[in-house]
């Protein structure tokens, strides 16, 4: 995250720096206005290759019009239902990770620093029409709602800006929650004028300002390689690129790359600069040399990226065909990370059969589900050893770091079991009627008289 904001700034104030971007001029202008809240990435999705805790690489940087939440709360209710997980749940505590109650409190507090005097603004879900997750837009308007909020899903043909005010209809918008991917709005930036207008004045807060395109977009992985981002790092941070964002350049100019890319065909991966969903990507390991000439002959010059191809680490997984039998697959993985407010939120898994994971070709989702222990037993008694010895003695530095990660470990345990214990509190009046839902609204109200 520190890598991303860095590089906001130098951007802001360094146009020497903007130019290794070549964003087109509305664009630029548009980032370089104060979003008015000061967080540089409000919401973004980091997709990694995960093998392990220190062994993992950067696929997808999504910080404009990050999705897919739904998918994954969906599957993971229905999950949660299932009669072996059900067994299991006397050993284990199990959750999800909640995303849409979630980002409406951290939008919330991100507008409290754009108007704190606001303490009910109207809201809009922005994106075009056609290009709209409608069940997943429908959830967080219902969250939006659930806490007193007015909230419409909006189209930008839609608006109208006026007297120095943003307008759908007679609906006048305080605060947007942009799902508008950035490449969309310069594909139909005549579509878009009104909104387009609103930002420039400041006129609304934008939560998912255009900002968030500089760490968007794909040239940002080629972008962190180079010298012109290190000199702004700190040395741990350019290790962390070294280890985790792979090799990436500019597939076009000097003929020496078309034929560094050609010749290592399994080596490399190509992707458009700005395209999501995996549209546009193509790598070597796919295809014959004669069809991967081809393919880097139409991109060359064409607004592509060449960058180093990650294996995915393979997992075992119980697959159920059109007919209900079972068999078990090896298929690659990739996690993204939900950050809201600049904080983890939680997941987005999923699973391919091919070189590349992306709706555009088979792949699954799988959910991201949180499995506790219960029982403190396993490690309670190791506690209280290295607790103890540490009262007379030393520790040893392997000793100091297994003491911080049990403890770590119990804290985690304990937290589980109480937001267990707090999901299964039901409130009843004094005849007896459940009143659970009353109070909880009356709660939401209460916290929006502290906004």
């Amino acid at each position: 995250m520190s890598i991303g904001k860095k590089a906001v700034a130098e951007y802001k104030k360094n146009p020497e720096y903007r130019k290794l971007f070549d964003f087109p001029d509305f664009i630029e202008e548009m980032i370089l206005v104060d979003n008015g809240y000061g967080v540089e990435i409000p919401m973004a999705r980091f997709d990694i290759f995960y093998n392990g805790a220190d062994d993992f690489q950067f696929c997808e940087i999504n910080t404009d019009g990050s999705s897919a939440m739904n998918e994954d709360n969906v599957i993971a209710e229905m999950m949660l239902q299932m009669k072996s997980i059900k067994d299991m749940k006397k050993d284990y505590q199990f959750s999800y990770f909640e995303l849409f109650d979630s980002w409406v409190a951290e939008s919330l507090e991100i507008y409290k620093k754009y108007d704190p005097t606001n303490r009910t603004p109207n809201v809009a879900i922005l994106d075009f029409n056609e290009s709209i997750t409608e069940n997943e837009f429908v959830k967080f308007k219902e969250a939006y709602e659930r806490v007193g909020l007015n909230c419409e899903i909006v189209d930008p043909r839609e608006l109208k800006y006026t007297d120095g005010k943003l307008y759908f209809g007679d609906f006048k918008i305080d605060m947007i929650y942009r799902r508008l991917v950035t490449y969309e709005l310069i594909e139909k930036k005549d579509q878009a004028e009104e909104f387009i207008k609103a930002y420039l004045d400041g006129a609304v807060c934008t939560i998912g300002s255009i900002e968030s395109q500089i760490i968007h977009n794909k040239i940002f992985f080629k972008i962190m390689h180079d010298e012109e981002t290190k000199v702004l790092l700190s040395p741990e941070e350019v290790e962390f690129i070294e280890k985790h964002v792979p090799f990436t350049g500019l597939f076009g100019g000097d003929e020496s790359v078309f034929e560094e890319v050609k010749q290592n065909r399994e080596k490399y991966i190509l992707k458009p600069t700005d395209k999501n969903a995996g549209q546009g990507v193509f790598e070597g390991q796919s295809l014959s040399q004669e069809e991967w000439e081809h393919r880097l002959e139409e991109s060359f010059n064409n607004d592509y990226l060449y960058q180093e191809f990650i294996p995915h680490k393979v997992v075992s997984t119980v697959h159920f065909d059109e007919n209900g039998e079972v068999s078990v697959r090896e298929l690659g993985n990739m996690a993204g990370l939900f950050m809201y407010n600049e904080k983890l939120a939680g997941l987005y898994v999923r699973l391919g059969s091919k070189p590349i994971i992306a709706g555009i070709v088979e792949s699954f989702t799988s959910p991201g589900i949180l499995a506790v222990r219960r029982n403190m037993d396993d490690i309670l008694p190791r506690i209280n050893e290295l607790a103890n010895k540490k009262k007379t003695a030393d520790l040893d530095e392997a000793e100091t770091e297994e003491l911080d990660k049990l403890r770590k470990e119990y804290i985690l345990r304990f937290r589980a079991g109480m937001k267990n214990t707090l999901l299964n509190v039901k409130v009843v009046d004094e005849e007896g009627n459940d009143v659970t839902a009353l109070k909880l609204k009356k709660l939401h109200h209460e916290k929006l008289k502290d906004i």
